[in-house]
């Protein structure tokens, strides 16, 4: 036991490993196992999603009081702000990049998978009690109306829920964690889904990466300019938060550990936990700046062009889409197909080819997406945590 490493980002890429390198090498059984017990945490975390919304955002609106109102309005605006600068951010640097990449591409070409696909022994459906977007409307019900009557009973059955919430989260999910990982690893490299798409957009591929760890880069340094804090510290506190958002592909599932870390970063319990469920569901900068840069990258190989001002209306659009996406791995490719038709005219084989690109590399949008929700939060915090409001 003295061999498994504690910290939880260590036995994450221990797991990853472990994961590929048995996927190299399993038998169909082994495969069909993992994605058994993939099937059953997912669902689980699916289920798992509406409560700790609830759990988590009702009690902090209601902790914030009178403030809950500005909070709201001020950490939307910012999150979709950083969504929109991510994909303008995207189109500049794909726009001067993408063309001597793909100078040599045939244009239409395709990606084919390479296995087929696992499935589970069987099927478990444990639909969530509410969908997303109906949680975070009870959620805002519930606190707001905690904090305009004042509390009482109604305060201490959603502390009650918190706490439930969190027990959960701490003696469950996080230890079945690293083993869900390398089960998603271990499936993805037996079915062969990645490498032939790597290999096809490898250089795609590299831009994208380096553009995540950019706009990270720069959310967290504006984030500890604003605070006074260190943004590399702050950067490297939120590790856990991506390495789990790498296995999960889902901001909505990685919330336990992005609300873990934010608050080691230093944000306040009521902001982080308001801010950090909120962002998980409209702060989509990662996912934003890879549709852009896929899409990009589609319509260049089948020579059309890529003007400014329907890229500008794009952007735009999909900051309000996607925030259908969280707790879907994927989610966001899926909302996002109705624009790709209707404004950039992407048609049925464009489509599938952008599934195909875009999933290739779900895990780092989503890994982004969720490590810039604590530099968010931070910001937040900054303006509206205690300490701003005793000085």
């Amino acid at each position: 036991m003295k061999l498994i490493p504690r910290s939880l980002p260590a036995r994450i890429g221990i797991a990853i490993i472990i994961g590929i390198l048995v996927g190299l090498v399993a038998p169909e059984w082994l495969a069909r196992l993992a994605a058994t017990f993939n099937m059953l945490m997912a669902r689980f975390l699916g289920f798992m999603i509406p409560l700790i919304i609830v759990g988590f955002v009702a009690p902090a609106i209601a902790g914030t009081g009178t403030r809950a109102g500005k909070l709201l309005v001020a950490t939307a605006l910012l999150a979709y702000v950083a969504t929109f600068l991510a994909g303008l951010m995207s189109y500049g640097i794909c726009h001067a990049t993408f063309p001597p990449i793909l100078r040599h591409t045939i244009p239409g070409a395709e990606t084919e998978a390479a296995g087929a696909e696992i499935s589970a022994f069987f099927e478990l459906d444990l639909p969530p009690i509410l969908p997303v977007t109906t949680s975070l409307a009870l959620a805002f019900l519930l606190g707001l109306g905690a904090a305009a009557t004042g509390g009482g009973a109604m305060l201490r059955g959603l502390n009650q829920l918190r706490d439930i919430v969190a027990l959960t989260i701490d003696r469950l999910i996080l230890p079945l964690l690293p083993p869900y990982i390398a089960g998603i690893f271990l499936v993805m490299t037996l079915e062969g889904r990645v490498g032939s798409i790597l290999a096809t957009f490898a250089g795609i591929i590299g831009v994208i990466f380096l553009m995540h760890i950019l706009i990270l880069l720069i959310q967290y340094a504006i984030a500890g300019a604003i605070t006074g804090r260190n943004p590399l510290r702050m950067l490297r506190t939120m590790l856990p938060a991506y390495l789990t958002a790498l296995g999960t592909q889902s901001s909505a599932a990685t919330i336990p550990v992005t609300l873990r870390q934010t608050i080691k970063m230093g944000v306040s319990d009521d902001i982080a936990g308001f801010t950090v469920p909120l962002c998980a569901t409209i702060h989509m900068s990662g996912s934003t700046l890879k549709i852009v840069a896929c899409a990009m990258a589609l319509m260049m190989m089948h020579g059309l062009g890529c003007p400014l001002p329907l890229y500008l209306h794009f952007i735009a659009m999909l900051g309000i889409t996607i925030i259908a996406a969280p707790g879907i791995p994927g989610g966001a490719i899926m909302a996002s197909l109705g624009l790709l038709g209707s404004i950039l005219g992407f048609d049925a084989q464009m489509q599938g080819m952008m599934i195909a690109l875009y999933i290739a590399m779900d895990s780092f949008g989503t890994a982004c997406n969720v490590t810039g929700d604590g530099a968010l939060a931070a910001i937040i915090d900054r303006f509206f945590g205690p300490a701003r409001v005793k000085s």
